[in-house]
């Protein structure tokens, strides 16, 4: 559920957009938080009005408390799948903001390995677990398995799971598809890695077979435990808790620290910081960026 709060558009120009008004307001935020941790403020109303007044039209309801008393009634849950799908952001690019990659290939990974080797895993291939919570249309995803691949080269040395969950379902899908048009293409990707690890697919770039095959897509949300997920090496988390409040922050973040093995490191939004949040996790420097270990 990514990342920056903008709408991703209104209605069309020729139609008269619905309104909501307080009342409604406070019935759908409350809904909204119910399903999805998503916190808005009383001026955020223009992004229900904006992303959900197709729905108005869909379900043929004239005003957004007709809309919450239809879905409230959807025993099969199919319209809160849709609306936790319209009201999720999905800004991302590739090697986003860059430094953590940075941090993740030159700092992070190397001192993982040569940390696991120095304690006696010598023999049999090295197990990387990583997760990218809340990776949106999978731009971070793939991130993560290039910056593996051309910083290890042969992979067969090591055993790879690269896991990327979101709570939109249509994120997850296109997530999975791993082909992107030629503007989401351009964003963080140079030449060089396009040509290496995209393919073209009519006018859209696909992400090459050997990259697509390391990584895993799941629809989770994130203010669950998610003990199936197991514990992971490495987690990025940017740009997610920002959506949520600060009641909300603490518990995602505690259920980040129970899937963070020990010696795990922890990604967050280069605005983003823990410091005053939780005690469970300190905060390391790397260059211009800062990762987090738990507390010994």
């Amino acid at each position: 559920m990514k990342k920056d709060g903008r709408p991703d558009g209104g209605a069309c120009p020729c139609e008269t957009m619905v309104k909501i008004d307080r009342t409604e307001f406070l019935i759908w935020s409350k809904y909204i938080h119910e399903i999805s941790g998503i916190h808005l403020a009383i001026d955020k109303s223009y992004l229900i009005e904006s992303r959900l007044g197709g729905l108005l039209r869909e379900f043929k309801c004239s005003t957004f408390g007709e809309l919450y008393r239809v879905a409230r009634a959807d025993a099969g849950a199919a319209i809160e799948k849709k609306i936790i799908d319209l009201i999720t952001t999905s800004e991302t690019s590739f090697f986003r903001d860059g430094s953590p990659f940075a941090m993740f290939k030159y700092k992070i990974l190397p001192e993982l390995i040569d940390r696991r080797t120095a304690h006696g895993l010598r023999t049999g291939r090295h197990t990387l677990r990583i997760w990218s919570a809340g990776c949106s249309t999978g731009q971070e995803v793939y991130s993560i398995a290039i910056a593996l691949k051309e910083l290890l080269q042969d992979l067969s040395q090591y055993n790879i799971r690269i896991i990327g969950t979101d709570i939109s379902g249509e994120a997850i899908a296109r997530a999975s598809r791993g082909s992107y048009n030629s503007v989401e293409i351009q964003r963080g990707l140079a030449p060089d890695v396009l040509g290496k690890h995209f393919v073209k697919d009519g006018d859209r770039w696909k992400i090459r077979d050997e990259v697509r095959a390391l990584v895993t897509f799941k629809r989770k949300n994130l203010l669950q435990p998610n003990f199936d997920l197991g514990r992971f090496d490495i987690i990025f988390c940017r740009n997610v808790a920002i959506y949520f409040n600060v009641e909300d922050r603490r518990r995602l973040f505690q259920n980040i620290a129970d899937r963070l093995e020990r010696d795990g490191y922890l990604i967050i939004g280069s605005t983003e910081s823990l410091t005053t949040l939780c005690s469970y996790f300190k905060p390391k420097r790397y260059l211009r960026s800062v990762f987090y270990q738990l507390v010994d």
